[in-house]
């Protein structure tokens, strides 16, 4: 091995086929030494000479793929200055693309002393702490190509690396609980048959196993406890020595290959170090003050807006290139197609408010890579003025924790929800449309990852965490949810027909909106987690899919399926453009979007702000769809008739009739199996049981198709007109 000066750039180990560059930034480092372990952790240790503009690098000959090292940094240790350099600690690279292992719960792993907090600790972490690994970048893309769906054509589907297969009868077991594994053939069709087109991965960069955790004998299951920004975590993977790396790369391939995007939960809002009492594993013993935002009047502590300890420095342009270089990694290299970010409004922080013209946001705007994939944002933190639903720029779609809130008010029969309901079902108009963004800057959703599953919305009032070990103190306490009648479990077959019913519910008013639907994993096939709403901590059969379907878990799979099915054959509730009433240019047309009474006389605004409402009628017109397809041609639909009662009792509705006078024919009924074969006029009546909805369309006749397709070149030739 011979030692060259090497490149401040890029960042990392980087191989090139004939040896490796590594390069390390600090600001306050004295000495840095590169650490070269051989298989029984013996080091051999090379000090960086070569420095420019604060980045130590150098080349090392013949280091190839699958060689484990880490850094050792010298320089000043004064946490009442935020300098916390520290060279017993054995160090990550940040920008190591593939790590392994994990931390034990021992002294070494911190620089202070637990007897006396005030003085140090000198033991050597090495063997308590995880290792970076140089990799091979050379993978056969093939011919792979993003599928690049548009927003609205786009189904989210959330789910778990480990906890979609785990479980899996159909999975090897080798293969269960890996990036394989999520993309065996079996589980493959699964996502193909369900129809969503984007895989919404939980968080896959490396994590840590939190020390209080392992004191509990839990672990963490979610993985929002990243300290590795462009590893891929190796408990995912069969084999390790980066090669993980390339089954994370293959799993996205196969994706692509089943036209499913792949986006990230991504977490840069903190790290695995947590705050002064967390251990030194990397940034904090890099360059502290430089990635981490401190307490102004108290550099010892962090400034945390995460409720996790610490929150990255968003002022930092190191920081911020570090983010930056980060996602431009995970699309050019990994070749993903968007990211959530968790926790975003910590992002925006520059000083203390969240602000919509902070750095960050500026250079995700003019990066020309990231700009150009999907970017989902979850618009709060829990740091003052963190709620920032409707408050990201343009270029941003956003978790609509509003749209969860309202959808599961209305259905639980909350009063006064109509306004809302309406606001949600059309793509939340008011958070969005006057910054210039469209439907589809919602992602719609009723339940995630955190909180309970569908099934346990329907079936627990309280939540039951027990098992996480803080006396049920953690996870949230307003779930807005309704157990029918009992909580928990139950042998009682109405109050199961309603919990059934229910879900069918939700995930009808989901896939009917206007906006983004994303699914939680599960939710399709009744998964319970026995109530518990916060299962960071249950890497078991609590938070795993449980494949064992019975009779009304395969029922609601199959509705789940066609509901998908139903909204992607309608353009109707996949809109780019927000809905509006007349079209002004067109004479006679009818309005895209009507609201009626049950009686089917149309909504007045006592109706809207009558607290005991729960029954509402809308009519969507195929035929006014204003935006064009894709190549610039009108798009003609079915008209659709919604009925929704969120009352205990039965109501009558009575068909539209006048100009909305059509025939009609039965496609979804949340109570009861439907009859193509019946016909409604208007005028007729129909029952909607309580806590139901039903779905009605009106077929054009070619007569009506060829109007549309007049009305709307003349709508079109009249704007024209009026602006010339």
């Amino acid at each position: 091995m011979r030692i060259w000066p090497g490149h401040p750039y890029p960042l990392g180990a980087t191989f090139d086929g004939t040896g490796t560059n590594f390069a390390i930034y600090s600001s306050v480092a004295e000495k840095i030494e590169l650490c070269l372990l051989d298989d029984n952790n013996k080091e051999t240790r090379v000090e960086l000479r070569e420095v420019d503009a604060n980045v130590w690098h150098c080349y090392l000959t013949s280091i190839r793929p699958g060689q484990r090292y880490g850094y050792r940094v010298y320089g000043p240790y004064d946490p009442a200055q935020g300098l916390r350099c520290d060279p017993s600690k054995f160090l990550l690279d940040p920008y190591a693309k593939a790590i392994e292992g994990n931390i034990t719960n021992a002294q070494e792993v911190f620089s202070y002393d637990f007897n006396d907090p005030s003085q140090p600790c000198t033991l050597d972490s090495l063997g308590h702490v995880p290792v970076s690994v140089v990799i091979s970048p050379y993978f056969d893309w093939g011919y792979d190509r993003p599928p690049k769906h548009e927003y609205n054509e786009t189904i989210i589907y959330e789910t778990h690396v480990k906890g979609f297969t785990q479980r899996h009868p159909d999975v090897p077991e080798e293969l269960r609980g890996t990036y394989q594994g999520l993309t065996h053939p079996p589980v493959l069709d699964y996502f193909t048959s369900l129809g969503v087109t984007a895989i919404e991965l939980m968080p896959v960069h490396q994590f840590i196993n939190d020390t209080s955790l392992q004191d509990r004998g839990l672990s963490n299951y979610w993985g929002y406890n990243t300290i590795g920004f462009f590893a891929p975590h190796d408990g995912y993977a069969t084999r390790s020595r980066g090669e993980q790396v390339d089954e994370f790369k293959a799993m996205v391939k196969a994706f692509h290959e089943a036209d499913i995007e792949v986006i990230l939960d991504v977490v840069y809002n903190h790290t695995a170090e947590g705050n002064h009492m967390g251990p030194t594993l990397s940034f904090k013993g890099i360059d502290n003050r430089s990635y981490y935002r401190l307490v102004p009047d108290d550099p010892r502590h962090y400034f945390d807006t995460t409720g996790t300890g610490n929150s990255l420095n968003m002022t930092s342009p190191h920081t911020l290139q570090l983010i930056m270089d980060s996602l431009r990694y995970w699309v050019t290299e990994m070749h993903v197609d968007g990211f959530r970010f968790d926790l975003a409004s910590t992002l925006a922080r520059e000083l203390h408010a969240v602000d919509k013209l902070s750095s960050f946001f500026d250079i995700i705007q003019q990066d020309p890579i990231i700009s150009q994939v999907k970017l989902i944002a979850e618009p709060w933190d829990v740091g003052e003025g963190g709620y920032q639903v409707g408050g990201f720029p343009p270029l941003w779609t956003e978790w609509n924790g509003k749209y969860r809130d309202t959808v599961r008010d209305f259905w639980r029969g909350e009063p006064a929800a109509l306004p809302e309901f309406a606001s949600r079902l059309t793509g939340s108009a008011d958070l969005y449309e006057s910054s210039g963004r469209r439907p589809f800057a919602s992602i719609n959703f009723v339940t995630a990852h955190d909180g309970f599953t569908m099934r346990d919305l329907v079936s627990y009032n309280e939540k039951h965490n027990e098992a996480n070990g803080e006396n049920n103190a953690d996870g949230e306490s307003n779930n807005r949810s309704w157990n029918c009648g009992e909580e928990g479990p139950t042998d009682n077959p109405e109050i199961l027909d309603l919990r059934e019913r229910q879900i069918r519910n939700f995930i009808s008013t989901l896939l009917l909106s206007q906006g983004v639907p994303m699914i939680s994993h599960g939710d399709e096939i009744g998964r319970t987690q026995g109530g518990n709403n916060n299962t960071y901590c249950q890497d078991n059969e609590i938070a795993w899919m449980d494949w064992d379907l019975d009779d009304r878990q395969m029922d609601i799979l199959q509705f789940t399926r066609a509901a998908i099915a139903f909204r992607k054959n309608h353009p109707v509730f996949r809109r780019r453009r927000f809905v509006a009433g007349f079209d002004p240019v067109c004479e006679g047309c009818l309005p895209e979007i009507e609201w009626f009474r049950p009686d089917s006389s149309q909504m007045e605004d006592s109706d809207w702000d009558s607290g005991f409402a729960r029954a509402l009628m809308v009519f969507l017109n195929g035929a006014g769809i204003r935006e064009p397809d894709e190549r610039g041609n009108p798009i003609i639909d079915d008209d659709v008739l919604l009925m929704f009662n969120a009352g205990d009792d039965e109501v009558e509705f009575a068909i539209p009739g006048g100009v909305y006078d059509r025939e009609w024919t039965e496609v979804v009924n949340t109570a009861a199996e439907v009859n193509p074969q019946i016909v409604f006029a208007s005028g007729d009546t129909t029952s909607v049981i309580g806590r139901s909805l039903r779905v009605f369309v009106h077929e054009p006749s070619e007569e009506d198709i060829d109007d549309a397709l007049a009305g709307a070149q003349n709508s079109a030739g009249r704007a024209l007109s009026s602006k010339v």
